[in-house]
């Protein structure tokens, strides 16, 4: 489902590596974190990506990654 979303190509490997839930301030958000692998399966980046859903109507779902190189520098962020 991100795999597409982050435009990461088919013959990369996009594996979960942890996930966490939070609940706080009105929202629920699963916390999820990705290693991204070329075809080699060199580690190409890392992902961390919240899916955050208010708990109150009308219930709105803000979804957004932050993308890491293989050093741990932040490189891209945004919401998809």
């Amino acid at each position: 489902m991100y795999k597409e979303k982050l435009g990461i190509p088919d013959e990369h490997e996009f594996i979960q590596t942890n996930s966490k839930n939070e609940a706080r301030k009105g929202r629920d958000t699963d916390i999820y974190s990705y290693d991204e692998k070329d075809s080699s399966g060199k580690l190409v980046g890392s992902y961390v990506i919240r899916d955050s859903m208010s708990i109150y109507p009308p219930q709105s779902t803000i979804v957004s990654f932050e993308k890491f190189d293989s050093d741990g520098n932040k490189i891209d962020s945004g919401r998809i």
